[in-house]
């Protein structure tokens, strides 16, 4: 994914020259997991370069960049540090079309590690996509595989509005991790595992079918497409899983098709389960599914705590936690899950 990335912002920057990057270590360093590496040295200072720590500072330039006709592409370094640069983006960039009667817009996109899985403790593991999905005029989108990961990343940038980028840290490098065997298995026949060179798009919007099936469907977003997947394969059940690709704009269609189809529904995500984005899901499940479900919407989520560094393993829904919750999904057991 690193290197998918990285030909994505590329090719942006080979290809229209209104588009920059600019953050914290993303120039000369080249990210602090190499995502922006060697993009300086291509594209020279005056279109990838550093920024001072100052996250309202770097979304508040974006900001005005974007009014006035470039692209800017920036980087906070950790999804936990994006807080300082809420407001920004809160009540300016997403306001910025409306209020303005449509006369500017905000074509600003925010990338950002998101995520645990590396052992960064509380303050770098956070997954805090429910937050933004709140804010009416800001999209959301959470790649799981490279092929994805370029892009959408290249939509994002070409859309009109501001998107926030989240880059799952525990797929940079792929999503099989050699200490946590049973947590992560590779995905296994996935329909686009290359990535072209050059540009092109996938459409915010627009989730994909991992896998069909018939007796439950499963909707999850980065990491956990991976995780899903190997419970399914572990749990021998003939699950549909659906990877979200973008929470905002969400494919209510396609979710709808399947749970119509299945009968049941298990939302799995990564962060803390109160609150969490899982809820929305299931309230959309139940409005428009209501009659054609067979058992209650189930969600297997983060702990609802602090991050827990000394426990990161036991946090994350891992297989084992998913197989446990389909099987009391297809046997309409009530409980907590």
């Amino acid at each position: 994914m690193v290197q998918a990335l990285n030909s994505a912002l590329d090719t942006l920057l080979t290809n229209d020259p209104d588009t920059l990057i600019y953050g914290e270590d993303v120039g000369y360093f080249g990210g602090v997991f190499r995502v922006t590496a060697g993009l300086q040295e291509k594209h020279g200072l005056a279109r990838c370069f550093d920024a001072p720590i100052s996250e309202g500072g770097i979304a508040a330039t974006a900001i005005g960049m974007a009014a006035h006709g470039l692209r800017p592409i920036i980087e906070i370094q950790f999804a936990d540090y994006i807080l300082p640069a809420f407001d920004q983006l809160v009540s300016e960039a997403a306001r910025l079309r409306y209020r303005s009667n449509d006369e500017f817009t905000a074509p600003l996109t925010v990338r950002s590690p998101y995520g645990g899985g590396i052992f960064g403790g509380q303050t770098h593991s956070q997954s805090p996509e429910a937050i933004f999905a709140h804010i009416t005029g800001l999209k959301t989108v959470i790649p799981s595989t490279p092929y994805d990961a370029k892009g959408l990343l290249i939509a994002a940038v070409e859309e009109n509005d501001p998107v926030i980028f989240l880059e799952p840290k525990r797929l940079y490098n792929g999503p099989f991790d050699g200490r946590h065997e049973e947590q992560v298995k590779s995905w296994a026949g996935h329909p686009a595992a290359e990535v072209p060179e050059g540009h092109y798009t996938v459409p915010l919007g627009k989730a994909a079918t991992v896998r069909e099936g018939g007796d439950v469907t499963i909707l999850a977003y980065g990491t956990m497409v991976h995780v899903a997947l190997a419970a399914i394969e572990e749990s021998g059940l003939d699950a549909e899983l659906l990877d979200l690709r973008s929470i905002v704009p969400l494919d209510i269609d396609a979710i709808v098709e399947s749970v119509k189809k299945t009968g049941r529904c298990l939302i799995v995500h990564e962060a803390s389960r109160f609150g969490g984005f899982g809820g929305e899901l299931s309230a959309l499940v139940q409005e428009r599914c209501f009659y054609h479900l067979e058992a209650p919407v189930a969600r297997v989520c983060g702990w609802d705590t602090p991050y827990p560094h000394a426990f990161e393993w036991d946090y994350f829904p891992g297989p084992a936690r998913i197989v446990a919750a389909l099987r009391k999904v297809m046997e309409d057991i009530d409980g907590e899950l």
